[in-house]
Formats: C-alpha cells, structure tokens, sequence
C-alpha cells in the first residue's frame, strides 16, 4: 500500500517515507519534466543522487524510471537517461486535421470507457465523495476557461479512480491532445451565442453527474454505459465544428 508524501528534501523533491511507492516517485518526476526543471533533452541526475533526495531504495527509482520509459518520457543514451526531446505519443490536432483529431477521439473513447469501468469497482470512498463533488461545481454560469480547468479536474480524477496510474498518465495525455484542438476550444468560443454555450455546458454536465453517480454506486456496467454516451456527444459536437 502507498505511503504518504512528505516533506520535501534538499533538492527539491518531497521526501518519500517508504521504499514501496514507486508511483510518488514518478508523479515527481512527470511534475519536474513538466514544470521546466528538466528540460527536454536534459540528462536527470544519477540514481544515487535521486534515491537521496526521494528517501527510496534503487530498486524503487528503478521501478518509477522503467513506468517513465514506457510512457516515453525518458529515454536511455548510453548508460544515462535523458528527458526525450519531443513527446510523440499525442500531439494537439491543428486546423484541418481532422483524421489527427477523429484519431485522438478514438483513442479517448476506448479508453475513457474501460477507464470509467475500473474507477466503479476501483475508487475509494473519499474519490467517489470527490468526483461526485466536482460533478456538482459545472453550472451554466461559469464561463470558458472555469468549464475547461473544471472538465479537465473531473476526468483526471476518473483516471486516479481507476487505481492503474500508467492509464491514467495515457488517458490525461490523450485528453490534454483533445482540448487543445482547435475544434474542440471552439466548442466554446468562435460564433456561439450565450444560449448555446450554456446548452453545451449543461450537456456535459449532465453527463458526468451520470457518470460520478454510477462511480459513487460502484456500478461499473452502468458507468461505462454513460462514458459511452457522455463521449459520444462530445464527439458529435466537435466534428460539427469541421463541417
């Protein structure tokens, strides 16, 4: 079982109380490649330095280092590893490419769907109480930039309900992909009168209400009956923008 996080050492990194949470480690790590301490490119700092500053064993970094290769976030020069220059697994869908973008919506939709079914057999108590809680802050009075940070909190925590944290990392990158598509951000923008931007956000709303309800029951057969739907719309409502 995971230990908690805490405070931070030295160099930086919080310091990880067992030798048994490997997925901390890589969260860290995700965070310093994303936050700009590692640049692209970049040599990270060598396992000894590493164990130190997190408080883990070698065997343990060892275990965050190989998720991060998988993920290809890290790559191996030599003996050495490295922050890999460009990110190629998701790229954002650019204006007219709509094959990129029915692509990156497939790849939602599969997993989306079974992510959704793992967080109602897998969530905790308090994960169901808190994606029941962000599905209750989306009204139609909020506007663009709170319903995209809002939409992004919702299905990021579906991905921790799922218990498999390598799924989760996919499913954000693939969802990070979609949202900056230009379709999609003109979903609220562009031509929209008010009236439509509020229909669009109460849809989704009223979407993932279904879909927390059905995580909160531990219901996983309805749960991803309502991702289903709930990226179906989506998908109805973004491909009409290319039309």
């Amino acid at each position: 079982m995971a230990g908690s996080v805490a405070e931070k050492a030295p160099g930086g990194f919080r310091r990880v109380e067992r030798t048994t949470i490997a997925d901390q480690v890589r969260i860290q790590l995700i965070e310093s490649v994303r936050s700009g301490r590692f640049a692209p490119g970049e040599r990270i700092p060598p396992e000894r330095q590493l164990c130190g500053e997190f408080g883990v064993a070698r065997t343990t970094l060892r275990e965050a280092i190989q998720q991060l290769l998988s993920l290809r976030m890290l790559e191996r020069r030599g003996n050495r590893l490295h922050v890999v220059e460009h990110f190629g697994v998701v790229e954002p869908a650019d204006e007219g490419k709509q094959k990129q973008l029915q692509d990156l919506m497939e790849a939602r939709r599969i997993i989306e769907i079974s992510l959704t079914e793992l967080a109602a057999c897998r969530a905790t108590d308090q994960q169901r109480a808190e994606l029941m809680g962000l599905a209750s802050e989306f009204n139609t009075e909020i506007d663009a930039a709170e319903f995209r940070e809002l939409n992004h909190r919702f299905h990021a925590a579906i991905g921790e309900c799922s218990g498999n944290p390598l799924l989760a990392e996919l499913y954000d990158r693939v969802l990070q992909a979609v949202f900056e598509s230009s379709a999609f951000a003109s979903l609220m923008h562009g031509d929209l009168d008010p009236d439509e931007v509020k229909e669009i956000i109460q849809q989704v709303a009223d979407g993932h209400h279904q879909i927390a309800c059905a995580i909160r029951d531990g219901d996983p057969v309805v749960a991803s009956e309502a991702a289903a739907i709930h990226v179906a719309d989506v998908e109805s409502q973004v491909f009409e923008k290319l039309v």
